[in-house]
């Protein structure tokens, strides 16, 4: 059974993958497009450039054309995800059925799939949103994403404590209750470490607002096509399964 929900949420998270990119591309690469001239022409950048580098940055190719960058590149990549990410669902699907009362399959799949997105993306993405080329100094690329995927990693734990008490709490204090008191304490945490991590904005004065936010709008779509498109198919298949193997009496 676990060997066929992690198929399942796997495929599950191809589909959605498919889904994601197809709106990244319609949506998000306009506004990448719009960013990358900004930056060629030397308007979008926080940080300024030696006066003697524009003869060794017209010399130099890149490792990776931009067309293959916005399609084979961003497809890649959206599907390594989805498929990632479907894995993990399955997973996290096979230790929770059963354990949040007398749910449908799909329902539980569609709650922890709105639970995942809210912990993993949405919650990281108010403190650090996403930004496009020609935003951001080159030397703190390294230190910008060790706060992202940190502030990510606090986020999940986080989530999963408070479903650990909150199903505690609605064995004693009922299921509502208990949702309450463990999104609050989440929402405790969360904001706590928020405040006292760094924050980030290196948007330069100079970018055009509209283009940011074309940008972040189109990542925020791209995430919620993915996880709903996960949420739904990882559901269907997963309702099927479980629903064949309870008429086989497995």
């Amino acid at each position: 059974m676990m060997k066929t929900l992690l198929v399942r949420g796997m495929l599950a998270g191809l589909i959605a993958g498919v889904l994601a990119f197809g709106f990244a591309y319609a949506f998000g690469e306009p506004s990448v497009n719009a960013a990358i001239g900004l930056e060629e022409s030397g308007g979008g950048h926080s940080h300024s450039h030696d006066a003697s580098a524009p003869a060794e940055h017209a010399e130099e190719e890149e490792l990776v054309p931009r067309d293959i960058q916005s399609t084979l590149g961003l497809l890649t990549g959206v599907l390594v995800y989805g498929v990632a990410i479907g894995g993990l669902l399955s997973l996290a699907f096979a230790f929770a059925q059963g354990r949040l009362g007398s749910l449908r399959p799909r329902v539980t799949a569609l709650l922890l799939t709105a639970g995942a997105f809210t912990v993993v993306f949405l919650v990281p993405f108010l403190k650090y949103p996403a930004n496009p080329p020609a935003v951001g100094q080159p030397g703190t690329i390294g230190s910008r994403t060790e706060l992202y995927f940190g502030f990510v990693a606090v986020s999940l734990l986080a989530g999963i404590l408070a479903t650990v008490f909150g199903r505690k709490l609605a064995d004693r204090l009922g299921a509502w209750n208990g949702f309450l008191l463990a999104a609050a304490g989440y929402l405790v945490v969360i904001g706590v470490v928020a405040w006292l991590m760094p924050v980030v904005d290196e948007v330069p004065a100079t970018f055009p607002a509209s283009t940011l936010w074309s940008f972040r709008t189109a990542s925020v779509g791209t995430q919620v096509t993915l996880w709903l498109a996960l949420g739904l198919a990882f559901g269907a298949f997963a309702e099927k399964t479980l629903n064949r193997r309870t008429a086989v009496g497995v």
